[in-house]
């Protein structure tokens, strides 16, 4: 969160700095104004789209929401006329690794074990920059893989605002059983994983303070993987473990979410209470419906798979599906059908950051739902399933994390991929 001391230094610095990392003058505009009165084409609370709205902006906080005829300005106010441009919540990036690169770049085993911390670190600074400028104004971040705890320091520059990125909640390490990750060379060499190992009663209790102790926000699990190169995914942790690693997340006020692909592993880590199972790839109508009873929401990471996907050779409209989206498409059929809580994230890192928005577009096209299902699902309805009041949704007294974007988002999902103003905490980081 920013501070709430005066933003005319707080911009004078930051507007320097954007410069120096050789931001184009449009994105480094940091507004000075003790408020700010935002007048768009509509305004898109969250909820609902509201024609003829305007929006004032005070510090860092929303002050006013409602028609333009009813907000009068302060004295001093900065006023921004955006015809033809529609306002909404900043967007709520659910499942990111801001410390990876697209895999058609660099393997993600040559990106942990080749790649020196420093050099993946001046990258995520990148990404992070990447990732705002598209509209994404809060991420989870959900593991480092193999970076340690980069991530917590990337969190605290963006949060001292020495680089522009967006609000993260991390993960850190995240969680897996001894032998259950990667990467892998031969039985000889022992080489470093992408996350923790932990295993039993000690070594899960110590693994999870150890992570919650350095700044994780989460933690995050993994409740299935592949054992071995050419296997498939089966659980890897006992009930028993996962239950205890969400005891004893939950009792440090840590929520936990799970990496699970299979039903057996989707429906071990929902009965142990995680809050949100990703991916969910194989998932059937009985895990979704006790995912349901149980409060737990699916991250479904339809951009991840087709990313994939692409780079293994499939062409949309010119070669078959994929026997792996062919399963995505039944699973999220089930999964749409059980009403189970969608939260919103791509898997940034496996594709470009700042192509976050590709996930929504998918979920439009390609599984069915409509612009405004998805759209209320990125702002306000991420903001609830991660426990953010404080954003998510456009009204007084809220951060003032705001995006406008051509046309009317509601009705066509694209015009995300065209994000005129930037907002975050009342500073401007981009405007048209």
């Amino acid at each position: 969160m920013l501070p709430s001391s005066p933003i005319r230094p707080l911009a004078f610095g930051l507007a320097a700095l954007l410069g120096f990392a050789g931001i184009p003058p449009a994105v480094a505009q940091i507004s000075a104004a003790p408020a700010i009165l935002l007048r768009p084409a509509a305004v898109f609370d969250g909820q609902d789209l509201h024609p003829g709205w305007a929006v004032l902006v005070e510090g860092t906080r929303i002050k006013a929401v409602g028609p333009a005829a009813q907000i009068t300005a302060p004295v001093g106010a900065q006023t921004l006329e955006l015809p033809g441009l529609t306002l909404l919540p900043g967007l709520i990036e659910g499942h990111s690794h801001l410390l990876l690169h697209p895999y058609n770049e660099t393997t993600w085993n040559d990106q942990v074990l080749l790649e020196s911390q420093a050099l993946r670190v001046a990258r995520a600074t990148v990404h992070a920059r990447r990732t705002l400028e598209a509209g994404f104004t809060t991420a989870r971040d959900l593991g480092s893989e193999g970076a340690d705890y980069a991530d917590v320091g990337l969190k605290q520059a963006i949060d001292q605002n020495l680089i522009p990125g967006p609000r993260l909640l991390v993960a850190t390490r995240a969680l897996v059983a001894t032998g259950s990750y990667g990467p892998k060379l031969s039985a000889d060499v022992d080489v470093p994983q992408g996350a923790q190992e932990a295993d039993g009663v000690d070594g899960i209790i110590r693994a999870v303070r150890e992570q919650i102790g350095k700044g994780a926000d989460i933690i995050k699990v993994y409740a299935d993987y592949r054992w071995g190169p050419n296997e498939p995914s089966r659980p890897t942790f006992t009930q028993d473990e996962l239950n205890l690693i969400v005891r004893t997340a939950n009792s440090a006020g840590r929520p936990v979410v799970a990496h699970a692909s299979t039903p057996e592993g989707m429906r071990r880590a929902t009965l142990a209470g995680v809050e949100t199972i990703e991916h969910g790839d194989a998932g059937t109508p009985e895990v979704f419906r006790l995912m349901k009873q149980r409060g737990v929401a699916l991250c479904p990471t339809v951009a991840a798979g087709d990313a994939i996907s692409r780079y293994r050779g499939w062409a949309p409209g010119q070669t078959p599906l994929p026997e792996r989206l062919q399963q995505k498409r039944l699973s999220m059929a089930a999964a749409l059908k059980s009403g189970v809580t969608l939260a919103i994230g791509g898997d940034a890192g496996v594709f470009a950051h700042g192509d976050n928005a590709r996930e929504l577009e998918l979920l439009v096209q390609d599984y069915g739902l409509t612009p405004l299902v998805v759209l209320r699902a990125a702002t306000s309805g991420n903001a609830r399933l991660f426990h953010l009041p404080d954003r998510g949704t456009l009204a007084p007294g809220l951060l003032a994390d705001i995006i406008a974007v051509p046309n009317d988002p509601t009705q066509d999902i694209m015009a995300l991929r065209q994000v005129k103003l930037v907002l975050k905490g009342g500073i401007i980081f981009k405007q048209p």
